[in-house]
């Protein structure tokens, strides 16, 4: 079995790491360039840099801030946020971003998938999907979240794979922020219904809550930021715990 990843999240607004709760209520959790380097250093998997607010604010990626973090880590990368043709995504992976992660976009225009994945690959084009129970189902939501696109999120997650998908970072709006847990649920419809490697996002409180994400919701990485950005929880003490449940991890000593 492959190890499963442990992926902190640079949320960007203006310039600097925020967090909020269910998409809203953002407070500052420090420099992303700081914050990126201590995860690099700490044994983070990956990293994940979003421009929550490129979207509706109509403008690209802070392309300058992209090229900053990446001269400064050593761990892959993956940028998203206000990304719409194949021409911005080699602008950012010619900036040191690794993968791109694609959300209103390719909801507008499910061909994007496709052209960018013909281009550069598979394994550089991230599916963001930020779903919401509506019901007994769960909605597609884009436009940092404020536009319900009445996407069914089981439906569009084999879409996206179809289309050339590498990977699929599911956010769970319900528990964005709330440290109450992944959307296991969730989690295991979508994974069951994929082949490509699956994401968990949402919720993150605790190590157990990782370890379910995992076990329960069978994704292949976690990832959280409130957690790792005020060192509720070390990166170091969540492998090691995961570990211990039996879950591979990649730990550097």
């Amino acid at each position: 079995m492959l190890a499963k990843r442990i992926i902190p999240c640079l949320d960007i607004k203006n310039g600097r790491t925020v967090k909020g709760v269910n998409f809203v209520g953002l407070r500052d959790a420090g420099d992303p360039v700081e914050l990126a380097v201590r995860y690099s250093q700490e044994g983070a998997d990956e990293l994940v840099f979003l421009d929550i607010t490129a979207t509706n604010e109509k403008r690209k990626t802070l392309v300058a801030l992209v090229r900053e973090i990446a001269r400064n880590i050593t761990i892959p990368f993956t940028v998203g946020g206000g990304i719409r043709s194949t021409e911005e995504i080699g602008e950012l992976l010619s900036a040191g971003a690794d993968k791109i992660s694609l959300n209103s976009a390719i909801v507008e225009r499910p061909e994007l998938i496709t052209e960018a994945a013909d281009r550069f690959g598979s394994q550089c084009v991230v599916a963001a999907v930020d779903a919401r129970r509506t019901g007994d189902s769960w909605h597609i939501f884009t436009k940092s979240g404020t536009y319900d696109t009445g996407l069914d999120a089981i439906v569009w997650a084999a879409e996206v794979e179809k289309r050339g998908a590498g990977e699929i970072l599911l956010t769970s709006m319900d528990r964005d922020g709330t440290k109450s847990g992944f959307d296991t649920e969730l989690l295991q419809r979508i994974s069951d219904t994929v082949r490509i490697p699956l994401i968990a996002s949402g919720g993150a409180g605790t190590c157990a809550h990782c370890i379910e994400a995992v076990k329960e919701g069978k994704a292949d990485a976690v990832l959280a930021a409130s957690i790792f950005h005020f060192r509720e929880i070390e990166i170091s003490d969540l492998k090691q715990r995961m570990h211990d449940a039996s879950v591979p991890v990649r730990i550097t000593l």
